[in-house]
């Protein structure tokens, strides 16, 4: 008999694709959640397992459930999980659950403060290639994968996207600590996440805590460049194979960027040093894995990157739009440059939005500092209704502009003047990124995107 288990606070990404995968395996699936927007909203529906009213029930909670899983978004005194509680019924978080399912697989743990998500979706493009059987879960859609997350019974490998936020209102550890990897890599470490890590040494030690946690004969990788990731990947660790990575080499040459290889060019649809780094990340994973030189390079080029990393969302022969992710300091730095390192003859608009706890911290804003200054327009984005959501302090268009150390930024706090600022640029051998998390107050980038390619 299929098992019955309820998602607290469904509408999460991992959460309600974690929720559509046991659905596809037969299980029978309840959800709740106080809010659930788009994409999360209609893949649940697709599969009706969008809750029909928003809010909490009790009544939802009965002794027939196999587990609970709880997401991370719920409170602590949430009714379901109390409900629960009080019946004994099982509860995990995701990541408890997905440990739960891959105890008898060999686990690989991607994480760091930014490039994970890039690394992760690396290794499964070449493993798929490559006709290899495994798990996954990763944060973002990624080009021929329907799903985020995969939990088949028979793969002999789970690779998994490690996020060092905490796990679920009951256990402030990071996710990626209860994974327990045999191979973990680290791409870089970048203060994140202010408001559960106030501090950069409390932030350094949960990785330095991931390193400590990998049994004899698993292997760490990761990212020498990185200063303080070096010092905890050489640290001695008995039967622990340390394998640290650098940038691969590459050269951009008219708008393409190709790595340079032993056996000669490879080209490559991502760019920018970050990526470079990402793709040694990963090669050293798929190596470890079994996957040949021979065989990751030609994988490789038809990697096109995962959703809102690095995003194209429309081009012509003299500009080019671009969307990421990027919402921490060095996501926006090391966007921003690898856009304007691909077209060093194009005029280079970025527009950062302010969207996270963090970034809209006041203590915080200043590790944004000089992290637009390798565009040629810099614009700044944010929402006060953002800040009075949140209950933070407000925080001044001069805070912003003294943290960022760029007296000519532009910052806007209206959706439509952004729009109208954006459209009265010169388009012509011009390029434009925005960076968020959030959506700029709803900007409609589609006719955006569209009025930008008409006019050249």
């Amino acid at each position: 008999m299929p098992k019955k288990i309820h998602f607290i606070s469904i509408g999460g990404s991992v959460m309600h694709n974690l929720a559509i995968e046991l659905h596809r395996k037969g299980y029978t699936i309840t959800g709740s959640d106080d809010e659930i927007y788009e994409p999360s909203r209609g893949r649940l529906a697709n599969f009706n397992l969008l809750p029909a009213v928003m809010g909490w029930f009790p009544e939802k909670i009965t002794a027939e459930l196999d587990a609970v899983i709880l997401g991370m978004h719920a409170r602590a005194d949430n009714p379901e999980l109390k409900a629960a509680q009080e019946l004994g019924i099982k509860v995990y978080s995701y990541p408890e659950y997905i440990f739960e399912r891959s105890q008898d697989k060999q686990r690989v743990v991607i994480a760091g403060s930014h490039g994970k998500t890039t690394i992760t979706s690396m290794i499964l493009h070449v493993l798929q290639a490559n006709n290899r059987v495994f798990n996954y879960l990763v944060g973002a859609q990624i080009e021929g994968f329907d799903y985020m997350v995969k939990l088949a019974d028979e793969a002999p490998l789970v690779v998994i996207e490690g996020d060092e936020y905490f796990t679920s209102p009951l256990d402030r550890t990071p996710k990626f600590m209860h994974y327990q990897p045999h191979i973990a890599l680290i791409s870089g470490i970048a203060w994140d996440h202010y408001n559960v890590f106030p501090t950069w040494e409390a932030y350094v030690k949960q990785f330095e805590l991931l390193a400590d946690s990998i049994p004899k004969a698993g292997t760490i990788i990761y990212d020498e460049s990185d200063d303080m990731l070096n010092v905890i990947g050489q640290k001695e660790r008995p039967d622990v194979v340390s394998m640290p990575y650098l940038a691969h080499p590459y050269r951009v040459d008219a708008g393409g960027t190709v790595l340079l290889t032993p056996d000669g060019e490879v080209p490559v649809l991502v760019f920018g040093e970050h990526n470079m780094k990402n793709i040694s990340g990963a090669k050293v994973v798929c190596e470890k894995l079994g996957i040949t030189d021979e065989q990751f390079y030609a994988a490789i080029p038809s990697f096109k990157g995962a959703a809102k990393r690095l995003e194209l969302l429309g081009s012509n022969d003299t500009v080019s739009i671009y969307r990421d992710f990027a919402h921490a300091p060095s996501k926006v730095e090391a966007t921003t440059a690898a856009v304007k390192e691909q077209f060093p003859d194009r005029e280079l608009i970025a527009c950062a939005e302010l969207h996270t706890f963090s970034s809209l911290n006041k203590v915080f804003l200043k590790q944004y500092r000089r992290k637009l200054n390798t565009a040629d327009v810099a614009v700044v984005y944010y929402n006060p209704l953002t800040l009075e959501h949140k209950r933070m302090e407000p925080i001044s268009e001069e805070d912003i502009r003294t943290a960022f150390k760029r007296e000519d930024l532009n910052i806007f706090t209206s959706a439509e003047d952004l729009e109208a600022f954006l459209k009265q640029q010169n388009w012509k051998n011009a390029n434009l990124l925005l960076m968020s998390s959030g959506t700029f107050g709803e900007l409609n980038t589609e006719k955006l995107v569209d009025f930008i390619l008409h006019q050249n």
